[in-house]
């Protein structure tokens, strides 16, 4: 028998890396985020991913972490796993977040390689085992160089997926050719998710499980469509439906993540564009770019646009204009 819980079984597809909404005066705005992750599930999300980069962890208080896997668990009441991020450059409190996460109702941990120290790969594995055995829950590994400045090499995943508890990894890396390589060494069971929406559909199409995306916030049921035509075998299909995808992810990388995302929320009503420090605001350019991707997404695929198909169509057009004008809305779905 699989050593993954049946609540992992099936993870495959596109998983949204939910940001954390704040108020204009900083608080955690927990409704906006009860409302964003349902919204999410109803769209076709596969899992919710919380506290992670794109939630802010790091500037999370631990209670407010707490309260955010704790909300999401409720907006999922079951329809899809909850992954927690709980990641540290301390092992010690990565464990402690780990804890506060399974206590929380997580369905299973997202663990990132730690930052800031440069560990050895030695000191990877330790970490990583140390985490393991610290809960009963499933584990991801998290690997993304560009943030973490080390990585996990291919030998030392295959090492830690031997471990009970680690079922799979979410690969920023953007190596393709790695895909094949830690499939041969992991075989078909360990989940193989990518962390990089710019190369996630090439990653899909050559078996990829899915990918913890970024820009499925905004169109998670196009994502959940083009991931299925891949699946199935529907070349010229995926391929159609990865353009706007592809326009998209390149408006929310212009500036770090998520800064982009939240903008492009902002404009859709869902959240405040509000960021903690050390992140700031995007330049005007960026949010230019944001508003026209988001306007030529609502004039070609408006129906796939998050909260777009509860909109009339005089509301959808009114929309196009706002993006157009690179205005923020004021509406807020659903309410």
């Amino acid at each position: 028998m699989s050593k993954i819980d049946s609540r992992l079984r099936s993870l495959t597809g596109y998983a949204p890396a939910i940001p954390t909404p704040f108020k204009s005066d900083g608080a955690v705005d927990y409704r906006a985020l009860q409302v964003f992750c349902d919204l999410q599930i109803n769209e076709g999300a596969t899992a919710l991913v919380v506290c992670g980069t794109t939630g802010e962890a790091p500037t999370l208080s631990p209670t407010e972490q707490v309260t955010v896997i704790q909300i999401a668990v409720d907006a999922a009441a079951g329809r899809v796993p909850v992954i927690a991020g709980a990641g540290s450059n301390s092992t010690a409190h990565a464990i402690e977040l780990t804890r506060d996460a399974e206590a929380a109702g997580a369905d299973a941990i997202l663990s990132v390689v730690p930052y800031y120290n440069k560990p050895t790969q030695a000191g990877l594995y330790a970490h990583f085992s140390a985490v393991a055995d610290a809960t009963g829950l499933p584990v991801i590994l998290y690997d993304v160089p560009s943030r973490t400045v080390v990585g996990l090499a291919d030998e030392t995943i295959a090492r830690l997926a031997e471990l009970p508890r680690v079922v799979g990894i979410k690969d920023a890396t953007g190596d393709l050719g790695r895909l094949f390589r830690l499939r041969s060494l992991l075989g078909a069971d360990f989940k193989l998710l990518s962390g990089d929406d710019a190369t996630a559909p090439a990653f899909i199409a050559q078996g990829g499980d899915g990918c913890i995306s970024v820009t499925s916030n905004l169109v998670p049921r196009l994502c959940r469509e083009m991931f299925i035509a891949y699946e199935q075998g529907l070349i010229h299909k995926a391929r159609q439906l990865a353009q706007p995808v592809a326009r998209l992810t390149a408006a929310l990388f212009l500036e770090t993540n998520p800064t982009p995302l939240k903008y492009a929320l902002g404009l859709l009503g869902l959240m405040s564009p509000s960021v903690r420090l050390p992140l700031v605001e995007p330049t005007s350019a960026t949010r230019s770019r944001i508003s026209t991707a988001l306007g030529e997404t609502c004039r070609e695929f408006s129906c796939y646009l998050v909260g777009n198909k509860q909109l009339p169509a005089v509301q959808v057009a009114e929309r196009q204009r706002v993006y157009a004008q690179g205005c923020v809305m004021n509406c807020v779905i659903g309410s």
